[in-house]
């Protein structure tokens, strides 16, 4: 029991991180940035926290710095008509650099951690609480985002008009959408949660700063929104499935010393073949088969995502 906590403990940095992507792309604004946007608020959030000494400080400064990064993206796509993959990647470089310049003092500091906090009565069911519920808010906070954002995404009316601005934004327009003002909204919205993936990393698992704390987080939350077919639960699920595969791997590390370098790289090869099943035709024919569960088995990119919109 103690293992499966701690995989899900383990996984909460990239269930902030997949779980902003996703709704940014669903609005059709994709964030190539979330590497760089990371790290930053990771150096951020730790920094804010160590001269505030709150943890809360800490978390809301590095929402903020992923945010502005997010509106930067969202701006030069929207306004400037700027291609949203290459704003993304000059961003994901600037803030890396940005945050290993800034950040270079707090290296090796010791700061103030995200305290435990155990649920009374639902921490004392037996594996379930174990499990779900002997964690911290940040854990918990991360529950609530993968719930809240199915939740508002397929069965709200505005998470409705969400779909609608990422899939056809002409469409929406002429329904008297807002489109580019929600693509804003959305961006932002998930760039704030990417920083609540890089506050929980030097907040919480790691609790300081250094060179290379979050290296390759965003990237490997960019596949899993893809493997996750833009599904709350399917790239939480995701999430999960990577931790516990790195669990494994490093459990045989031990008892195949001479294959590390294959174990370490083990996950990745099984999530690559995952994804090369969950996009075969059979897996959509099964989600036409079961219409409730469509969105789950075969949910695909917006087909407006990472296309400007111009009103004519």
């Amino acid at each position: 029991m103690e293992v499966i906590a701690g995989i899900v403990a383990a996984a909460t940095p990239l269930v902030y991180a997949t779980i902003g992507e996703t709704i940014s792309e669903k609005a059709g604004v994709i964030n190539l940035s979330l590497d760089g946007s990371i790290l930053l608020s990771a150096m951020t959030g730790f920094a804010a926290a160590f001269v505030t000494d709150s943890v809360i400080i800490g978390y809301l400064a590095a929402m903020a710095v992923s945010a502005v990064i997010a509106l930067i993206v969202a701006v030069t796509s929207i306004e400037l008509r700027l291609n949203q993959i290459a704003v993304g990647f000059v961003l994901f470089l600037f803030a890396r650099q940005l945050a290993l310049f800034l950040g270079n003092s707090y290296v090796g500091v010791n700061g103030p951690k995200v305290p435990s906090w155990d649920i009374p009565l639902l921490s004392e069911i037996p594996f379930v609480g174990t499990v779900f519920f002997q964690h911290n808010i940040s854990v918990y906070g991360s529950f609530v985002v993968i719930f809240f954002a199915y939740w508002f995404i397929y069965r709200t009316r505005p998470g409705l008009v969400l779909q609608g601005v990422g899939e056809r934004p002409e469409a929406a327009f002429a329904r008297g959408v807002p489109v580019n003002r929600l693509r804003y909204l959305y961006t932002v919205v998930g760039g704030a949660m990417v920083g609540m993936a890089g506050a929980a990393v030097s907040l919480d698992q790691i609790a300081g700063w250094r060179e290379g704390l979050t290296t390759n987080v965003g990237w490997i939350a960019l596949a899993f929104v893809i493997f996750g077919g833009w599904h709350p639960y399917r790239v939480a699920l995701a999430c999960y499935l990577y931790r516990a595969l790195l669990f494994v791997a490093g459990e045989f590390q031990v008892q195949f010393p001479d294959l590390v370098q294959v174990l370490t790289q083990l996950p990745f090869l099984l999530m690559i073949l995952m994804i090369t099943v969950i996009n075969t035709e059979w897996f959509r024919r099964l989600g036409d088969r079961y219409p409730r569960w469509r969105n789950f088995l075969a949910s695909a990119a917006p087909s407006g995502s990472g296309q400007v919109f111009v009103r004519e």
